[in-house]
């Protein structure tokens, strides 16, 4: 039988139910899934925002395995869905608010749940790297650390190496030259300093490497801390692969970010 993928992340059957699914809006798509680990609390809390170009096709299933994973080696994580390209409300604005609003509502969760409130960190794959990196500092929620694994850091860049197919003008209802100031807020590179430790990680076989290292000079210039982690001949997947080694290094520096 041939090895498994890391791309095949996408298509394999998800993992047992979390511990709980929570609301934290009214609309069907504002929801998250909540795993524990197995010790007592309080748990320091990784809120996941999968990827998927911002597309409907893709769900918060397939960020399944990761959260398994972090919640067996004593990280709780809070997987967040939200609304997308092709979903009533989804797009702007309701795709970014529905992100920043999940992660204020880990201030709720945290009053049922034992959760360590400074101990929080948002992780974010692809397009969920830049929703996380935006979540930051749109949400009511003070975050020790944001990871953004492969993650769409500079919107215009992208838009511009054309690897995104026109979604980011789907997502923002029009492109750099009709809607420039919309452009220019919900693009990380845009809005910073973020003012919070980021961690960037990309394999240099990503089409989003170059924007990557362009965006940590940036940020530096900027005035936030930010740490870099290249895996070399690493494409998009690997990244939010469990059975990856460069997933074992991801929840490693993850662990060390919240400890």
């Amino acid at each position: 039988m041939a090895a498994r993928r890391s791309s095949d992340i996408l298509t394999i059957p998800p993992p047992p139910d979390a511990d709980a699914r929570i609301r934290y809006g009214d609309e069907p798509l504002q929801f998250g899934d909540l795993r524990l680990p197995a010790e007592d609390g309080p748990h320091p809390l990784v809120g996941v925002v999968h990827g998927g170009y911002w597309q409907a096709i893709y769900n918060l299933s397939h960020a399944g395995p990761l959260c398994v994973d972090l919640a067996a080696h004593g990280i709780a994580t809070w997987n967040v869905e939200y609304r997308r390209i092709g979903d009533p409300g989804g797009g702007y604005p309701g795709t970014l608010d529905d992100v920043s609003d999940a992660f204020s509502h880990v201030h709720e969760i945290a009053q049922r749940y034992p959760i360590e409130l400074k101990a929080v960190a948002a992780f974010g794959h692809s397009a969920g790297g830049h929703l996380a990196l935006l979540a930051s500092e749109r949400s009511r929620l003070k975050l020790r650390a944001v990871v953004s694994a492969a993650g769409v850091v500079d919107l215009l860049a992208t838009h511009r190496r054309g690897d995104d197919n026109g979604l980011i003008t789907r997502l923002l209802g029009g492109g750099p030259d009709e809607l420039p100031d919309r452009w220019r807020e919900t693009s990380p590179r845009e809005q910073l300093p973020l003012g919070v430790h980021q961690l960037l990680a990309v394999g240099d076989a990503d089409v989003h490497f170059e924007p990557n290292l362009a965006y940590a000079d940036a940020a530096r210039a900027a005035g936030d801390v930010v740490d870099i982690v290249v895996f070399p001949g690493a494409g998009h997947f690997e990244l939010v692969d469990p059975e990856a080694a460069e997933w074992e290094t991801l929840r490693s520096r993850l662990g060390q970010l919240l400890a």
